[in-house]
């Protein structure tokens, strides 16, 4: 499985990346919004740290306007990535940019049958939004079972990227179930690395360390 970082702090994507298990980043409006810089200079920032895949999300919502957008946003760097929220007009322009041989990312998917319209016009990635379904009380694991089911059976080249992810458990799940790639936050990644178990016994190994004879 790959690992995107779902962030626009260039300090946590320099620290992943150190550690050798940053596969691409993942960038939205709200993040952005959180960074004082702008929006084409974040962009370009991260594309020097990875060379994985970024996206970067269009701002609009006509299809005129965000193709527009789309271009200009391809050119930032070879590894951008334009993120697509899965509205009909996003579709169209899905479908454009993939003859364009342009990568995309289809966002705020909530459905299988929104997935299925995504590999259709052959989107690069589809973004189910897990944690988002567990807040309403539905499954939303079920949902990426779905969609592995019905892009296996068509042979669609669309990777499933598992998005609002909220703990390690996530990542457990999305895995067993052939999730290609699950973007993560900060914190997430650091917690994967967390047990009580390896806690106590570095400690014991530590404090038996301490005994030994040079």
């Amino acid at each position: 499985m790959k690992f995107f970082l779902d962030t626009a702090s260039l300090e946590e994507i320099k620290h992943i990346h150190s550690i050798g298990i940053l596969d691409g980043v993942t960038t939205n409006p709200s993040i952005i919004a959180s960074n004082k810089k702008s929006f084409k200079e974040v962009i370009s920032e991260i594309c020097k740290i990875t060379n994985g895949p970024v996206s970067a999300e269009v701002l609009t919502t006509e299809y005129d306007s965000m193709l527009k957008e789309a271009h200009t946003l391809s050119e930032i760097a070879e590894n951008v990535v334009i993120k697509v929220p899965l509205i009909m007009d996003g579709i169209k322009l899905v479908s454009e940019l993939t003859k364009r041989k342009i990568k995309t990312n289809v966002t705020l998917c909530f459905s299988s049958s929104q997935a299925l319209l995504a590999a259709k016009v052959g989107a690069t990635y589809i973004s189910p939004f897990i944690g988002r379904i567990d807040d309403t009380g539905y499954n939303g694991l079920e949902l990426i079972k779905d969609i592995k089911t019905i892009y296996t059976n068509y042979n669609f080249k669309t990777e499933i990227l598992a998005a609002s992810i909220r703990h390690p458990m996530h990542i457990k799940e999305v895995s067993l179930i052939g999730a290609d790639v699950a973007t993560l936050p900060y914190a997430v990644i650091l917690n994967l690395v967390k047990h009580p178990l390896t806690d106590i016994g570095l400690e014991k190994f530590i404090e038996d360390s301490k005994k030994i004879i040079p």
